[in-house]
């Protein structure tokens, strides 16, 4: 089952470092969902690929490709939507505490 969502960011003026990080927030948020709901023996293949993609907008684009084995008893479509959805409002949230951060330093600022 492969899956993409894409969050639209809207926040370009974001330091390579921050979006690297931002990307390898959703890869640990899904990948731990998947093995919070999952035994690792569960699944034989697991592959959470992100992309940002900077224009007007900051798009990040996550596809995630998981693989269980016909006897594991799950809805393998929920748990991706899931997954989403957690890596989602955890991105949500970073950003917003990068752009707190952000209004807080020009805030300092005499």
């Amino acid at each position: 089952m492969e899956k993409t969502g894409v969050i639209h960011i809207g926040l370009p003026e974001l330091s390579e470092e921050q979006l690297i990080e931002i990307g390898e927030l959703a890869q640990k948020v899904i990948i731990k969902h998947v093995f919070d709901a999952l035994n690792r023996s569960d699944v034989k293949d697991i592959e959470v690929t992100t992309r940002i993609n900077r224009d007007e907008t900051l798009d990040l684009e996550i596809e995630v490709y998981l693989e269980v084995p016909v006897f594991v008893k799950v809805n393998v479509d929920a748990l991706v939507e899931e997954a989403l959805e957690k890596a989602y409002n955890a991105v949500e949230r970073r950003l917003r505490e990068i752009a707190d951060e952000r209004q807080n330093k020009a805030q300092a600022l005499p």
